[in-house]
């Protein structure tokens, strides 16, 4: 019998060990406490072969018989050095359970700009009849830069290309099919075909020139931190649109400030900032040609968060008894990097 303990928040109506594999037995904490420090008895977690959790134990060094860390969030900073790799567990994330709601944020957003939105709300409670054509501006035949093309983007390809849009793509490495990553049934581009045009590093300007949108759909590194500065700015059309759901400092704040207040940029969209929270004195809150949302594009918020996770978790349980590959599991190598290896 293989030993789970979860220290994760349940779904509503819960979660029955009938969900799971009969050789699997499930110790979920009751009285869950989000952040780090937990520190579990000894002879609790000693024979715990899977944890689940958000954080794990302060006492992780006590689990000897851990061999698989099912995390509920994508990012997995909170398991640095802890030797994970040496010791050989595994670990999956969860990947996949904020495409959905992000991709139609880009979507709902792109719309808002394009549109004047933010305008025609101000004509609205001011009681002003404007039927400007600024107003009705279409979306469709419009062309969507994204940099990146993880499950975000590529939900984000397909909504697009299904409302008429030409979609560019700007990787590393180009684009391959997704295996063995959890994705919402019926979404996303899992053999990576939707795009009009792949452009790699070297071919920024000729990427960035011709977009009507820019969309950012990569994480925060050392590599992309400040990878969108004056230079790249400067590549697109006065025109376009940048929409940021990805992280704030992605784009270096004064260099998107300048082209916002020059209008060498048309306007963004920012659900990720350089500061949490924003500063009510932040010159960005009061431009006329950004919208600003507090970091809710996709967020656990959601009411579909916990059921997503756990359907990766019961998922991946049922693979791991059966000694399949594991959905979103986390590369050796970004877990010898994180711990300074």
């Amino acid at each position: 019998m293989k030993k789970a303990l979860v220290h994760f928040p349940t779904p509503h109506g819960g979660v029955a060990q009938s969900d799971f594999p009969g050789d699997v037995a499930l110790d979920i904490v009751d009285d869950h406490m989000p952040g780090p420090g937990r520190v579990f008895p000894r002879e609790r977690i000693s024979d715990v072969e899977i944890l689940f959790c958000d954080y794990p134990p302060q006492n992780i060094d006590e689990m000897t018989s851990l061999r698989w860390i099912q995390i509920g969030s994508v990012g997995f900073n909170m398991l640095q050095g802890l030797g994970l790799a040496e010791r050989g567990i595994q670990v999956t994330n969860a990947r996949g359970v904020f495409d959905v709601p992000i991709a139609e944020w880009n979507i709902a957003m792109m719309i808002q700009l394009l549109r004047s939105g933010r305008e025609m709300y101000r004509n609205q409670e001011q009681g002003k009849w404007d039927r400007s054509p600024r107003f009705q501006r279409e979306l469709r035949g419009s062309t969507l830069g994204i940099w990146g093309y993880g499950g975000i983007a590529r939900e984000t390809a397909r909504l697009a290309k299904a409302m008429g849009l030409k979609v560019f793509v700007m990787t590393r490495r180009g684009i391959s099919p997704r295996d063995e990553t959890f994705v919402v049934e019926g979404t996303g581009d899992a053999e990576g075909i939707l795009p009009d045009r792949i452009f790699c590093s070297g071919e920024e300007r000729e990427f960035l020139s011709g977009l009507d949108f820019l969309l950012l759909a990569l994480p925060l590194s050392p590599a992309t931190e400040g990878l969108i500065g004056e230079r790249e700015l400067g590549m697109l059309p006065s025109s376009a649109f940048v929409l940021n759901p990805a992280r704030g400092p992605i784009i270096v704040e004064e260099a998107l400030i300048n082209a916002l207040n020059e209008k060498r940029i048309a306007g963004a969209a920012l659900d990720t900032h350089y500061h949490y929270p924003m500063p009510p004195e932040h010159p960005l809150w009061r431009m006329q040609n950004v919208i600003m949302t507090p970091h809710i594009s996709g967020s656990s918020g959601s009411p579909h968060f916990l059921a997503r996770v756990w359907e990766i978790f019961a998922g991946n349980v049922s693979r791991y008894v059966s000694g399949r590959a594991l959905l979103n599991e986390v590369a050796k190598t970004d877990l010898v990097e994180l711990d300074g290896g």
